[in-house]
């Protein structure tokens, strides 16, 4: 009796758990589906069975394009990911291959920025989940004289900006967090 229910119990924890994890895959790819690439983005680019065709790792340039063989520069700035990989097919559908299969994948986003009365102001490696206190604590935490209430995010294109941002706000990549000196 006592084995049964403690099955039971492992079940019904299984099933939460993998229904958090299933949850979390669904947000990562609704956010992914959104995503538009910019400079310094760092994607590979794979055409399926033409490994010379593939890139491993392509930093988007400052002029927002990358180099692909037979079709050379390419504009994948602004786009999302399945525009990139629809814009990449069509490239080669123009007289090099007859059905490519093309994937592209972010291997790194662009950085982010902490700057003002944080300890290691400068750009920091983006990683999903981020949030305003992650990026501080990355920065080496507020100095004496930060101001914790006082916390401005701009957003990368420039769409907001915010005072007095929770420590939980999302950031995003490309975005500048500025702590501002506290004046007590």
């Amino acid at each position: 009796m006592f084995r049964i229910a403690e099955k039971r119990k492992a079940k019904i924890l299984m099933a939460i758990f993998l229904s958090f994890v299933a949850l979390s895959f669904k947000v990562n790819a609704q956010q992914q589906e959104s995503y538009k690439l910019a400079p310094d983005d760092v994607i590979s680019v794979s055409v399926f069975g033409e490994p010379d065709l593939s890139l491993k790792e392509a930093r988007v340039s400052s002029s927002g394009t990358i180099a692909l063989s037979l079709i050379g520069q390419l504009t994948v700035k602004g786009k999302t990911i399945s525009e990139a990989e629809q814009l990449i097919k069509n490239k080669y559908l123009d007289g090099y291959l007859k059905k490519p299969d093309v994937t592209v994948t972010i291997v790194e986003y662009r950085q982010f920025y902490v700057n003002g009365e944080v300890n290691k102001p400068g750009g920091y490696s983006f990683r999903e989940g981020m949030t305003i206190q992650r990026a501080i604590t990355l920065a080496g935490g507020f100095t004496e004289r930060a101001s914790r209430s006082t916390v401005k995010l701009i957003k990368e294109d420039n769409s907001e900006i915010s005072l007095e941002v929770g420590m939980n706000e999302k950031v995003g990549p490309g975005d500048v967090i500025t702590v501002e000196e506290s004046f007590f």
